[in-house]
């Protein structure tokens, strides 16, 4: 009776670890922890995580250091998370660790990461083009006196970031050369409030006619407002770009930042979640599909991007409503 009643409590042992088990877990390794920006992504995975009974973490490295990433990624194979999402540093960088992750049957979802091959999905916002030719062209129609122009990136191994560059500085080429032409290569300071505007202030010395900069990063307008708003020069050298309208509000409203356009990253907090747990539950992405945060979904099978069109533009009319949002 003894060894029966040890087999029955050992049966419902293991029916109990099943039931455990069956929670979806989902680590998201971001590029850089504590800035606006994922904090907000951060409370959106949190909040859909909740929604769907699933655990979900986000992993904010301490610098902009793709190594960080990699390292962060290892753990939660370790971990045997059944689904890893990705803020690409460096595209290059991370495909083998995450091939082994996918090797490990681990779903691997991306965001702004559009050249990954070892992915199921990579899922942007907003395409590179449109974003990159937005700024762009914002910048062209605040510019009155002909000069030149900086680019910032979150660094030179940011796919994205570089892209829109390409798209932003293509616009300018053929729509803005009478008006602008660029100055030096792209910098490569976007996630550091402090580089970034050691960078603006160093620009603005040494080019008396600065007239902007497409700054792509979302610490990038903050750190290059700082600078102009030291110079003074407020109105008359122009910074586009995406950032937090929480942490840029006041650079804003004093024209110190021009204006730009985002995506909420709360919103792409959620989509990590929903994305991965339709993974999880073995259903298909496939034209027509309707994914709760972008919408009805023409997903490319071939380059694994879902692309949607969800922008946002930060100016002084709509930079209260979405700072009260918490973005």
């Amino acid at each position: 009776m003894k060894k029966l009643l040890n087999a029955t409590a050992a049966v419902a042992l293991v029916a109990c670890a099943g039931t455990a088990n069956a929670e979806t877990t989902m680590g998201i390794v971001v590029k850089i922890g504590g800035i606006p920006w994922f904090n907000a992504m951060e409370e959106g995975i949190a909040e859909r995580a909740a929604e769907l009974g699933v655990s979900a973490e986000m992993i904010g490295p301490t610098s902009a250091d793709p190594a960080l990433q990699v390292r962060a990624i290892e753990d939660l194979i370790a971990k045997g998370v059944d689904v890893i999402g990705v803020v690409p540093n460096d595209e290059a960088a991370l495909e083998p660790v995450l091939q082994k992750a996918m090797e490990a049957g681990i779903k691997v979802i991306a965001h702004e990461g559009p050249g990954l091959e070892n992915v199921d999905w990579n899922f942007e916002l907003a395409s590179a083009d449109g974003f990159g030719e937005a700024h762009a062209q914002l910048l062209c129609e605040k510019t009155e006196e002909p000069g030149t122009y900086a680019v910032y990136v979150g660094s030179l191994t940011v796919p994205l970031h570089n892209a829109w560059a390409d798209a932003g500085i293509a616009w300018i080429e053929e729509n803005c050369a009478d008006k602008l032409q660029p100055v030096g290569d792209r910098y490569g300071v976007a996630e550091s409030v402090d580089d970034s505007r050691s960078t603006a202030l160093d620009l603005i010395a040494a080019n008396p006619d600065l007239r902007g900069f497409l700054a792509f990063g979302s610490q990038g307008p903050i750190g290059a407002g700082r600078a102009i708003e030291e110079r003074r020069l407020g109105g008359q050298v122009h910074v586009m770009g995406p950032f937090s309208p929480g942490q840029g509000q006041k650079l804003l409203k004093e024209d110190v930042i021009s204006g730009g356009f985002m995506w909420n990253p709360a919103e792409a907090g959620r989509v990590f979640v929903t994305l991965g747990e339709m993974l999880v539950n073995g259903e298909e992405i496939t034209d027509g599909t309707e994914i709760e945060g972008l919408g009805v979904v023409q997903p490319d099978a071939a380059t694994r991007n879902i692309i949607t069109d969800n922008l946002l533009e930060i100016n002084k009319e709509t930079v209260d409503d979405l700072a009260a949002k918490g973005l």
